[in-house]
């Protein structure tokens, strides 16, 4: 009955180390759906947001041709041609790296597409109001740079691991091109007083989209994504900032007093 005991006792523990290991393959399946299904939403939520912050900046963009029909005013007054490059520079490093990456991530590409071209019809007002060198310089670069990007996606464009510093750089600097870009929208609001043809409905949609891409980010890895969290949360710092520059120009006495 001892010898009997140890017989089962020792199947018993080896049956239970198959049902562990069966429990173990099982629970890391269902790790792998749970992952594919937090990217799947998480991608899905960016993009349908990257789509209502176009709305933000249809917005602008109809406030500026609004304003045009006025000879009173400019039409993008105080609007920072920089600001609005790097931004659409933003939009495009991600549309960039969205199609580069393997596999194709249609959650970056299209919206930041559509997005891009919002933000280039922007650029296009910019230099249609100003006419100056500035203005033609960085309307020929948008516009060289988005026939280029969209020509290497055709040609079926894709960065291997060896290379992928490169869209990585690209969104780094692009990311320290949007601070200073945003820096400069931040000291015209500031100088002058009033936000002028500035739309806030861009930057709370935008805001929005930021804090999306930031989940985005997680769902497909922080660490090997991190180029994405790090524009995200910089883009959105600074549209808070602009945000609260809406509510001093209202309030404060400096705001006023520059403003009149």
């Amino acid at each position: 009955m001892k010898a009997i005991y140890y017989k089962r006792g020792l199947f018993s523990g080896f049956e239970a180390g198959l049902r562990k290991g069966h429990i173990g393959v099982e629970c890391g399946q269902i790790a792998k759906v749970d992952r594919i299904l937090f990217y799947t939403l998480a991608g899905l939520l960016n993009a349908g947001l990257v789509i209502v912050s176009l709305l933000g900046i249809y917005a602008q963009l109809n406030t500026i041709r609004k304003r045009k029909q006025s000879t009173s005013i400019e039409s993008t007054e105080l609007i920072s041609l920089n600001q609005a490059f790097v931004s659409y520079f933003a939009y495009l490093s991600f549309f960039v790296y969205g199609f580069s990456i393997s596999p194709f991530n249609h959650y970056l590409v299209w919206p930041r597409l559509a997005a891009s071209l919002l933000t280039f019809a922007i650029i296009y007002e910019i230099w249609l109001a100003r006419r100056n060198f500035k203005a033609v310089g960085l309307f020929a670069v948008a516009a060289g740079s988005l026939i280029a990007s969209v020509a290497f996606m055709l040609a079926g464009g894709e960065i291997n691991d060896q290379s992928k510093l490169i869209s990585t750089a690209l969104i780094v600097v692009v990311t320290l091109f949007l601070v200073q870009g945003y820096a400069h929208q931040i000291y015209l609001i500031v100088k002058h007083g009033k936000t002028g043809a500035i739309d806030i409905r861009l930057s709370q949609s935008i805001l929005i989209k930021d804090i999306s891409t930031v989940l985005l980010a997680f769902s497909m890895g922080a660490i090997e994504h991190w180029p994405l969290m790090f524009l995200a949360v910089t883009s959105g710092i600074t549209k808070l900032i602009i945000m609260y520059l809406f509510y001093w120009v209202r309030t404060s006495p400096t705001a006023l007093s520059r403003a009149s």
